[in-house]
């Protein structure tokens, strides 16, 4: 890790690429959709990192463009990615529907065999990346990762 950045938290997860219908469209109506990328533990880090707690995140990216623009994405918002890994597979995507007044928003997962979820043990130095680390996040759906 990156000495002078060095985070106090690290998050670990998988960010996806978000494909978003504009405003208030359903599916059925999108002629386009807007890109971002997302996950939840991804975004503990940028909230932390808004509130000045240097943080990193961890997680498994295809090694293309989509896996660096992901990896920009995080980059531009302060959050450290020295621990990000690449690999021959696939970004997980989900695609999201806003809701507009009753109606609730959609979401539709497409994350099977993703970069994230063929980690293999050893692919990442965990006592590295935790040195002198004071908070370790990550979520229930991400906790088979660290066996």
């Amino acid at each position: 890790m990156n000495k002078e950045k060095n985070p106090s938290v690290v998050t670990f997860g998988e960010v996806m690429l978000r494909l978003s219908t504009p405003a208030f469209a359903r599916f059925t109506q999108a002629g386009s959709f807007i890109v971002t990328y997302a996950g939840a533990e991804a975004n503990v880090a940028v909230s932390l990192q808004n509130f000045g707690i240097p943080s990193a995140h961890v997680t498994k990216f295809p090694d293309n463009d989509l896996g660096h623009a992901a990896t920009q994405s995080l980059r531009k918002l302060g959050v450290n990615t020295n621990g990000i890994i690449y690999g021959k597979e696939r970004m997980g995507v989900y695609f999201l529907e806003n809701g507009a007044i009753q109606r609730a928003s959609r979401i539709i997962y497409d994350r099977f065999d993703s970069a994230f979820a063929h980690i293999k043990q050893g692919e990442i130095n965990w006592n590295e990346i935790l040195q002198d680390v004071r908070w370790f996040h990550y979520t229930g759906i991400t906790w088979r990762h660290l066996l």
